[in-house]
Order: structure tokens, then sequence, then C-alpha cells
């Protein structure tokens, strides 16, 4: 590496921020500016800096990428689901960044349709998602969801599924999924705040009018509320949800009659969480009422929906978390978590005979997948391990027998899941809880302390980090790599009472539990600080942030994908997207006690004059959950105060948001960027 390329420094303009008479000044406020030159200047001089600084692993990557991309099977297709008559199909053909999306009529037999071939639409585009594509009960019309530009707003359009035309209805601002009411003309969708992109106001649409002409028909004032919609399985309901962190409420409405009013399923009251699914004359409810933390299935007729008549069906228990149902003519199929592991219990509703699934590893997850038909004694369901891919299986409910419709393909001819070694160790956190790590590496590696490891985990709002499988990992694990997932608190892996423990006045346990994976690691000789690596990215890039100022000697280097790092100033600016909607997530930093607390975590704030790992930062211009200026402000202060010759990067992808890359295999390329990063340090240059 040249020792003449110099990184750039951003300019020091100080920027007074004043709460609670506590004074703090930001000299990269300034960055604050996606439409200021200097800004663009500056992002660009990162940009450069970073290719200039990585210009000797340029042919490495794209070793990486080739070699990534021949894993995955190019002219790939989903299995085929039945709905309403139709089988519908996705599939990616050879040479295609883009799925298609298709359907045959009856059988699987008969001539395919194409709905959608999403490689024509993405035409000279640099970003292109279709998303919400929603059938007309008639099978006729299809709506359709596109967002050109990355910030997660769609523009909903209509195709005559029969003559291939799109109709002149056009709908700008919205979440990209719309419903249909059971008269074929008449749609609801969600539309977007323009300024915080909160989703708050439902519309009705009639078909061949005049999107302006629109009926308003539920606006929701709070903003710490965001609202979507969808129709039941049994297709009588159409269902308004009102979701915060804490609360929910649901208004339904049927389906048969589009101009009746939606009527309120239980008003929100806080604290109360649930989910409704109907069936026959009842509605099941998932529900933490009555103090249920795990989640409790309560049971109500659909004439009596408030909560005094809702009917304990599956109680409470303190170590199981109920996540989710799935309901079908003869079996009510119950998702649950159990020690961090899921299981999928068959329960018939005659009261006789239920049972679990059997699944043996204790680094797998499972789920429910597309299960669109109610009266069929087969569940559809995914189940995958860090060493097994993906399989999607039919299950017979009735005789217990099983067919594995599809099993994902690695291609190339090396990959064999008996040369790779899964397993679950505890560590112990420093308040004494035990916290579950996931781990897979090659068989016959020595446990000497000089392996890699890179080590990962998310640990916020109640997400739980499953064990999935993936063809691009095996670049890490071929090259002596050990991957660790550290199931931290913040996520909901062992229950509800995990994410209630890391969030937040008690947000730092997920730092800290992290830490304490990573020492525990280091204990147990699998790696040592001169070969630990650590990545998050979003809440995870925040993760990352904590740790490397609470304890920077730990790791070698560090990923922070699209890192949420300035905590207290994004909290402050209700003009954010997703700001209102996190107190419950984070606090309100209104309130001096949240404004305290996360000013003691908050990266940003707590950058100090000491040596800090290499890091590579990344972000997107256009990114509406995590603004691009958090990561470039952070990365202008580590410059001016980090102690060290460490590495020190700034990737910015202008035309992306938070997902990153839109195409199939441009992703790959931003992972080859981040691989060649680790292997790079680790001096492993093929």
């Amino acid at each position: 590496m040249s020792k003449e390329i110099q990184p750039p420094i951003a300019k020091i303009i100080p920027h007074t921020l004043e709460k609670h008479k506590d004074i703090r000044i930001d000299n990269y406020y300034w960055l604050n500016d996606r439409d200021n030159k200097e800004v663009i200047d500056y992002l660009n001089a990162e940009n450069k800096y970073y290719e200039e600084m990585t210009a000797h692993t340029k042919d490495f990557q794209g070793e990486l990428f080739t070699e990534m991309k021949s894993r995955i099977k190019e002219d790939d297709e989903s299995v085929p689901y039945l709905y309403n008559g139709y089988y519908y199909i996705s599939k990616f053909v050879t040479g295609g960044d883009y799925p298609i999306y298709s359907r045959k009529k009856g059988s699987l037999e008969a001539k395919e349709e194409i709905m959608f071939d999403c490689n024509e639409m993405a035409r000279n585009h640099a970003y292109f998602q279709l998303a919400g594509v929603s059938v007309s009960p008639n099978n006729k019309y299809a709506t359709f969801g596109t967002d050109l530009v990355s910030r997660r707003i769609y523009t909903i359009q209509v195709k005559n599924l029969e003559t291939n035309e799109i109709l002149s209805d056009k709908i700008e601002n919205c979440t990209g999924g719309s419903v249909w009411a059971n008269d074929n003309e008449t749609i609801f969708y969600v539309t977007k705040d323009p300024v915080t992109l909160r989703s708050d106001k439902v519309y009705r649409h009639k078909l061949g009018t005049n999107s302006s002409e629109d009926v308003l028909i539920f606006e929701e004032k709070d903003d710490t509320f965001s609202v979507f919609i969808y129709k039941e399985k049994s297709k009588k309901y159409i269902v308004i949800g009102s979701q915060s962190t804490m609360t929910t409420e649901y208004q339904i409405l049927n389906a048969d009659a589009p101009n009746d009013s939606f009527k309120v399923f239980q008003k929100r009251t806080r604290g109360l969480e649930y989910s409704i699914s109907h069936y026959n004359d009842s509605f099941y409810i998932l529900t933490n009422k009555d103090e249920a933390t795990n989640f409790k299935l309560m049971k109500t007729s659909e004439s009596n929906t408030t909560k005094e008549n809702w009917v304990d069906l599956i109680p409470h228990r303190d170590t199981v978390l109920l996540e989710d149902i799935e309901i079908f003519k003869d079996y009510l199929v119950v998702e649950e978590r159990d020690n961090g592991l899921t299981k999928l219990r068959i329960m018939p509703w005659s009261g006789e005979g239920e049972y679990y699934l059997p699944f043996d590893s204790e680094t797998y997850t499972a789920y429910t997948s597309t299960n669109v038909d109610f009266d069929t004694d087969i569940l559809r369901y995914g189940y995958q391990s860090l060493t097994t891919p993906s399989s999607i299986i039919d299950f017979n409910m009735k005789d217990k027998t099983k067919e594995i419709k599809k099993e994902q393909e690695v291609l190339g001819g090396k990959f064999d899941k008996n040369n790779y070694e899964e397993k679950r160790i505890w560590a112990t956190a420093q308040d004494g809880v035990k916290v579950p790590i996931s781990l897979v590496y090659r068989k016959g590696i020595k446990l000497d302390g000089q392996n890699p490891l890179l080590q990962y985990a998310y640990g916020s709002y109640g997400y739980s980090m499953d064990c999935t499988f993936s063809t691009t990992r095996l670049s890490l694990l071929d090259r002596g790599f050990i991957y660790a997932i550290a199931h931290i608190r913040g996520g909901e892996d062992l229950g509800r009472p995990w994410y209630e423990d890391g969030k937040l006045l008690k947000k730092k346990n997920t730092f800290t539990d992290f830490i304490d994976c990573s020492k525990y690691l280091i204990e147990q000789k699998y790696t040592s600080a001169n070969h630990l690596y650590a990545e998050g990215g979003s809440a995870g890039g925040l993760l990352m942030g904590a740790v490397i100022n609470m304890a920077p000697n730990l790791y070698n280097g560090v990923i922070a994908a699209v890192p949420f790092v300035d905590v207290v100033t994004t909290m402050l600016d209700e003009s954010i997207p997703l700001t209102t909607g996190e107190y419950d997530e984070w606090g309100n930093p209104n309130e001096k006690k949240y404004y305290d607390y996360m000013k003691s975590y908050s990266p940003y704030d707590n950058i100090t004059e000491q040596e800090y790992p290499n890091m590579l930062v990344t972000t997107g211009l256009h990114d509406s959950q995590v603004q691009y200026w958090e990561p470039a402000k952070w990365v202008a202060k580590l410059r001016t105060l980090k102690s060290d010759k460490k590495l020190l990067y700034l990737d910015t992808n202008m035309d992306t948001g938070h997902g990153g890359a839109s195409g199939r295999f441009e992703s790959l390329k931003e992972v080859a960027k981040e691989f060649s990063f680790l292997l790079d340090l680790e001096g492993i240059k093929q």
C-alpha cells in the first residue's frame, strides 16, 4: 500500500446542540445535507480513498465474486403454490439479475403466463424493486408496486393479466402493497408521509379512476404508530393494522362490502399487543394480554371481538415464546420458540393426537412457508441449518409423510455438508446470564487460538438471529474462518424477556453480551484478539459502534453496514424516518433519563482518543432507515480522534439505500468487498 495515499479530512464546522441544559458540539453536522455539493464531494473523496487503498484486492474481489456466483443456480425457480385456481411461480433465468413472476392455470402442465419480467422492468434503472403483487379475486388483474430509488417508496399500478396492458391507474408514495375487495374493482392501499416515510394513511381506490379521487379511509394520527393492510386467509375480511413497538390495534371490514366502514376489533391499549386470524365464525388472537409476556393464543366470535370476550386456547408459558399460527380446515399449526430453537406444533381441531415436527440439530431454523389453502392436510414449511441448504418441504399432517419439494442446490461440485461442523455453545455474560452462540466451521480445525473468526449479531427490535445456510459464507469457511452468531439480548431468541432485557434502559446488555461472547470465544481458543472480527448492520451497526468504544482491543477488524451510530441526534429529530416510532425501543430523549442513557452509549458521542480496530463502514446515499450522514459523520470524527494507523474506510453506494444493490448478483460484489477486507487483514490472498 502506498504511503502517499492520504484519507480525506472533513471540514470542521462546529454546530451547537442543546437539550436538558446539556450542550453537545457536533463538528460534522453539516454533512446532513444531501443537496450540498461539498457533502457529495466529501463522500466521493472517501470512496476514492477506499478504492485506491484496496486497489491491490481488486482482482481477489473479482475472484470471490465469480466463486460466490458459481455456487448459485442461475436458472432457478420457486416451488409452485396453488391459489384460487392458478399455480404461481417465481424464477430466475441465466444471465438475469431479477426475478420473473408467472402463473399456470389449473395444472403445472398448463401454458405459462408471464405476469412480470423484472429484468425488462429494471432496464435502464440503477435500482429496481418490485413489491406487493396482488391478484384480483377473478384472476384478471394484478396490482404491483415499484421502487426505482431504494427509499422504500413505491408507485402502485394495475396490470390486466389477460391483455398484458398496464392500466392508467397510478398511485404514488405507497408502501407497495395493496388489497382487493371481493368485487374485483376496489383496491385499498397505504401511503407514506413524504418526509418521515411513516406509513400513515389508508385509501380506497376504484379501478379506472384517477387517484386524486381516492377516498381517505383512515389516518393514523399518532406518530409512534405505522399502518399496514391485508386480507385474511379466509378471504372474508380486509384488515387495517396500526402498530407501534408495544401496542397494536386492528380494524376489520367485510371484503364483500368495500364501501362500508371499518370496525375497530379491539381499541388500542398501551402495552396490549395482539394479532388476529379468521377461521369459520371466529377470530384467533395471538396476544400478550393478562401479562402473557411470551404470548398466548385466545379465541373470540367474529360478532364479539373486544378483549372481554377473548377466551384462552393455548395458555401462556414462561419458557416458550408463541411466535405465529397457521390455520387449516382440520389443523392448527403453531410456531413456537423454546430455548432458542423454533418448533412447529401440529394441533388437530379434533383435540386428539397433537405432536411436534421432529428436528435434530441445535443450529437450525424452521418456519411455515406459503400456505394459502385452508382445505388441505399439507403443511408447507422451510428448513435449513448452518450446514444444511434450505429446503421447502410438504408435510402431510394426517399420515406424517413428507416430500422435499426443493432443496437449494450448491453448484460447483465442491460443497459437501459433511465437511462442516455446526454447534451451539453458551457464554456467561457479566451478570451471570447464559448467552447462546451458534458456530460453523470446516471439520478438522485446531482450537489453538489462531483461527480467524467472524462474529455476527443484531440484537434489537426483538429480531431473532436464526441459523440460516449461506452459500457466500462458504468462501470464508473454506479459507479457515469460523463463523459465529451471538444470540444476544435485544433479540427474541430466548423469548420475549430476552428482548425486554436489551432495550430502553437495559440496552447496554446488548453490547456487553456481544463483548462477553467474544471473550468466551477467545478463552475457549476458537480465536484470539488478533484474529477476531465483528460485523453488524443497521441497529447491528449501532452494536459495532458501541462495542469498539467499549472494547476496541478485542477485535482486529470490524464491518459496520449502514450503521445507526448517531443515536441522540437522530432520536431528537422527528423529521427523520422511523424516529417517533422508535421511542419504545430506545426511549424518548425528550425525557432526560433516556437522553442521558442514550448519550452514555451513542457511538458517535463516545468516540475517544484511543486505538480502534481496522474498520470498513458502508452506507447508501438514499438510505431511508439509517441516513447516510450518520456513518459519514462517524467516520469523519473517528479519523480525527483515533490514535492508531489502522485502516478506516467509508464506502458509500451513491445509487442505493438501506438494502444495498437490488440486482441478484450485484449484491455479491458488496459481499466480495467485505470478505476481501477480512481476508486481506488475515494475509489470505486467494
